[in-house]
C-alpha cells in the first residue's frame, strides 16, 4: 500500500507543474543545478502546498488565489488515495483530481501576482517571495561567495556575468544585534536574522522584522431561533447478533475492520466465583489491556468503567485499573478506537492498531488470570453507524428521546437536533468545548473528530523564535482542548431544516455546543522605524529618493467592521506581543493621537512611523519602534 500512494503521488506533482508552468504545447522546459529554464529564461519558481480534501471544492477558488497573492508560482499538492479509490477498483479521480488540477491551469500559476497582507505569517512569507524574486537574476546565475564580516556573522553574495548582484547578511547571534560593514556601508543585522539585499546595497526584508499585521480572533456565539433542541439516541455496548463473531484470542483492528470503521468491539465473559476474596474485602481486581492504540473504552456489565488512549509519538497504550465485577458471569467489553490510519514513517503499512494483548485480571483467590486466549466475540462498527444515524434517512430509523429523558454525561450516546443557516457569509465553526470524544456530521457530511477532552501538555513559556528552533518552542494554550472549534462549511448549509448528528464516545453535553463566527477581534502592528520594506527600496533604486523610506503600520479589520477604537500604542520601545503589549521605559506621549485621527471609524488606515506623527523623538540615538492595537467592531 505504500508503494502504491508513492506511485501516484508523483505524477500528480509533474503534472501541477506542467500545467502551471508551460501553458502551452511548444514552451521549452530545462534545469541544471541552478535553475529551471522556461523558454530560454532562468527563473526561481515558489511553491506551496494546497491539500485540496481537507477543504470543500467551493473553497478551492479562494485558497487559489491566496497561494497567487501571496507569491506562489506553482502549487504542490497529494492523492489522498483513499478518497480515489475507496473500495478496491472503484476510482473517482474524474471528481475532485481533476477539478483542482483543471483550476490550477485556469489560474495560470505562473504569473506575477499582487495582494493585500493578511494574517503575519502569510504576509512576511509573501514579503520573502518579493526579496527572492527581485534577488532573481544574480541567484539563478553561479554560486555564492561566503565571507566572514563578523564573529557571528557571513555575507552571502550571488553575482551574475551580466552585472546583477545579491547579498544575504545573515548574524547567527541569537541574543545581540550587529553593526556590519559590507561594500562601504554599514548596516544593522537583529539578532539570529538574515537581511536580503537584492542589488548589495538596499535592504528589502529581514527575517526578523515582520511588517505584516497581526490580529486577535473571537468567536463569537451566532443566535438560532429557538436555539439547539437535541435529541438522543444510546448506543448499547457490543451484544451478539448477525454481524458479530467468535474467534480464540485477539486480533488485529485494521485487519477486522478493513477501514470501513473506527470501531471494533472486544467483548468476553468472565466467571466469577461467589468464594472470591474480593466480593468480601472490597478490594477489586485489576484488569489490565495493552493495546497498540489508538484509544480504547473499557465496558464492564455494560457500564464505562475507564478510557485510555496514546499519543501521536507513542500510539501503543495501557489501561490498568480496578473493576467492579460481581459473582457469576460478568460482561467484559472493549471498545478499540483507531484514531485515522497511519500515512508516514518506514514500513508504516505494518502498522498494527486494536487490542492485542495480553488482557490480564489480578486479585483473584487464583491469582492472574490471562484472559488473552480465551474465547472472545468480535463486532465490527457501531450500531449507530449500521443504521446511518448520521444521515436525513437512518435519523429518522430508531425513536429518539429529548427534554429531560436525555441522559447527561452518557458515554456511547447519539445526539441530533435541526437549525437554519444564520444569515451572511462569514467563517462559521462549532464550538465542542462541552463534549469529551466522538465525531459530529452536517446534513449527512463529516465535519471529523473531535476530542475536546485531550488536553494539551507541556510549557508555554516566553515566545523567543531566536536560536535554533524545535518542537517546543513557542508552544500556546497548554492545559487547554487540542481542538475546540469545528470549521461549518458555508457551501454545506441549507437554508432551512439543516441536520447536525454527534456521536459522543465519553460523555459529554450539547446543551453547551454552539454554532459560532470567526471574528477579528483586533489588529496589530509592531514595526521598527527603519525597517526595510518593498515601497523603500523601489523608490531608492528608482532614483526618486537617496534615503531609506520610513515604513507605514497597515491596520485592517475584516469586511462590514470598523476600527472603533485604539487599545494600545507606544512609539519608543514597548514590549510584549498582540494582545499584550505594554510601555517601555521610552514613550512617546503623542502615540495614539495619529491613530485616534486617522484610524477610529474607518475598516483600515495607514500610519507612518515616523516621530513627527508622535509628538517628536521621545528617545534620541535609541532604536524605537511602534507598536499599536485597534479594537475592531
Amino acid at each position: 500500500m505504500g508503494f502504491k500512494l508513492i506511485m501516484w503521488k508523483v505524477p500528480l506533482l509533474l503534472l501541477l507543474l506542467a500545467c502551471s508552468l508551460i501553458g502551452s504545447a511548444t514552451a521549452s522546459v530545462s534545469y541544471d543545478s541552478k535553475a529551471i529554464t522556461i523558454n530560454g529564461q532562468r527563473r526561481i519558481l515558489i511553491s506551496g502546498s494546497i491539500h485540496y480534501p481537507r477543504s470543500t471544492p467551493e473553497m478551492w477558488p479562494d485558497l487559489i488565489q491566496k497561494a497567487k497573492d501571496g507569491g506562489l508560482d506553482v502549487i504542490q499538492t497529494y492523492v489522498f488515495w483513499n478518497g480515489h479509490e475507496p473500495s478496491p477498483g472503484k476510482f473517482q479521480m474524474q471528481k475532485f483530481t481533476k477539478k483542482i488540477v483543471d483550476m490550477m491551469k485556469a489560474e495560470r500559476l505562473y504569473e506575477t501576482q499582487g495582494g493585500l497582507p493578511r494574517q503575519p505569517k502569510w504576509g512576511h512569507l509573501k514579503d520573502l517571495h518579493r526579496a527572492i524574486k527581485l534577488s532573481e537574476p544574480a541567484l539563478v546565475s553561479g554560486d555564492p561567495t561566503v565571507t566572514r564580516i563578523g564573529n557571528y556573522q557571513e555575507a552571502h553574495v550571488f553575482k551574475s556575468k551580466s552585472g546583477a548582484c545579491a547579498a544575504f547578511l545573515a548574524n547567527y547571534n541569537p541574543k545581540s544585534y550587529a553593526t556590519v560593514a559590507f561594500g562601504n556601508m554599514h548596516y544593522n543585522l537583529p539578532p539570529w536574522s538574515i537581511s536580503i539585499l537584492p542589488d548589495c546595497k538596499n535592504t528589502v526584508y529581514n527575517t526578523a522584522r515582520v511588517g505584516s499585521q497581526s490580529a486577535q480572533m473571537k468567536m463569537t456565539r451566532v443566535p438560532i431561533h429557538g436555539g439547539l433542541s437535541w435529541q438522543g439516541f444510546n448506543e448499547e455496548t457490543a451484544s451478539t447478533d448477525d454481524s458479530s463473531f467468535t474467534m480464540t484470542g485477539l486480533l488485529e483492528q485494521l485487519n477486522t475492520t478493513r477501514d470501513l470503521t473506527d470501531y471494533l468491539w472486544y467483548s468476553t465473559d468472565v466467571v466469577i466465583d461467589s468464594s472470591e476474596g474480593f466480593l468480601r474485602n472490597g478490594k477489586d481486581p485489576v484488569l489490565t489491556v495493552l493495546s497498540a492504540g489508538h484509544a480504547l473504552h473499557v465496558f464492564i456489565n455494560g457500564q464505562l468503567s475507564g478510557t485510555s488512549f496514546g499519543s501521536l509519538e507513542f500510539p501503543k497504550l495501557t489501561f490498568s485499573e480496578s473493576v467492579k465485577l460481581r459473582a457469576g458471569v460478568n460482561k467484559i467489553s472493549l471498545l478499540s478506537v483507531a484514531v485515522g490510519l497511519p500515512n508516514v514513517g518506514p514500513h508504516f503499512e505494518t502498522w498494527n492498531a486494536g487490542v492485542l494483548g495480553p488482557i490480564t485480571l489480578n486479585g483473584l483467590n487464583e491469582g492472574r488470570r490471562d484472559l488473552s486466549w480465551q474465547k472472545w466475540s468480535y463486532k465490527v462498527g457501531l450500531e449507530g453507524e449500521a443504521l446511518s444515524l448520521h444521515s436525513l434517512s437512518g435519523s429518522s430509523s430508531v425513536e429518539w428521546v429529548q427534554g429531560s429523558l436525555i441522559a447527561q454525561r452518557q458515554p456511547l450516546t447519539w445526539y441530533k437536533t435541526t437549525f437554519d443557516a444564520p444569515a451572511g457569509v462569514a467563517p462559521l465553526a462549532l464550538d465542542m468545548g462541552s463534549m469529551g470524544k466522538g465525531q459530529v456530521w452536517l446534513n449527512g457530511q463529516s465535519l471529523g473528530r473531535y476530542w475536546p477532552a485531550y488536553k494539551a501538555s507541556g510549557t508555554c513559556d516566553y515566545c523567543d523564535y531566536a536560536g535554533t528552533y524545535n518542537e517546543n518552542k513557542c508552544r500556546s494554550n497548554c492545559g487547554e482542548a487540542s481542538q475546540r472549534w469545528y470549521h461549518v462549511p458555508q457551501s454545506w448549509l441549507k437554508p432551512t431544516g439543516n441536520l447536525l448528528v454527534v456521536f459522543e464516545e465519553l460523555g459529554g453535553d450539547p446543551n453547551g455546543i454552539f454554532l459560532v463566527r470567526r471574528d477579528i477581534d483586533s489588529v496589530c502592528a509592531d514595526i521598527y522605524e527603519w525597517q526595510p520594506n518593498l515601497v523603500s527600496y523601489q523608490m531608492q533604486t528608482s532614483g526618486k529618493v537617496t534615503k531609506p523610506v520610513r515604513p507605514k503600520a497597515h491596520l485592517s479589520c475584516g469586511p462590514g467592521q470598523k476600527i472603533s477604537s485604539i487599545k494600545f500604542a507606544s512609539f519608543g520601545t514597548p514590549v510584549g506581543s498582540c494582545g499584550n503589549f505594554h510601555e517601555g521605559s521610552c514613550h512617546a506621549h503623542k502615540s495614539y493621537d495619529a491613530f485616534e485621527k486617522n484610524c477610529v471609524g474607518q475598516n483600515w488606515c495607514t500610519v507612518t512611523v515616523s516621530p513627527e506623527n508622535f509628538g517628536g523623538d521621545p528617545c534620541p540615538n535609541v532604536m524605537k519602534k511602534l507598536s499599536v492595537e485597534a479594537i475592531c467592531t
